[in-house]
């Protein structure tokens, strides 16, 4: 059975949210790789010069905890 995957999303603005964001993912892999979760994607997305964002897909039985633990902003269904 598949489990829908769910992309938790944090956003960073203003003139240094590039950097931010970056930095941000460093520790959402040290999480994932403590946490032992199922899935190993993070990824930084530069929308302008002043809106970054950073995010961490996890299946959705791990959403909660996950959520829970770290606070995204936001979340939507993972599409590959």
């Amino acid at each position: 059975m598949n489990t829908r995957k769910i992309k938790l999303i944090w956003d960073f603005r203003g003139p240094v949210a590039e950097k931010t964001a970056e930095h941000h993912e460093l520790h959402l892999k040290e999480f994932l790789n403590a946490e032992k979760l199922s899935l190993d994607i993070t990824g930084v997305t530069h929308i302008n010069d002043f809106y970054s964002l950073a995010f961490l897909v996890v299946e959705e039985t791990e959403m909660l905890k996950v959520r829970d633990a770290l606070k995204p902003h936001r979340g939507e269904i993972f599409t590959n």
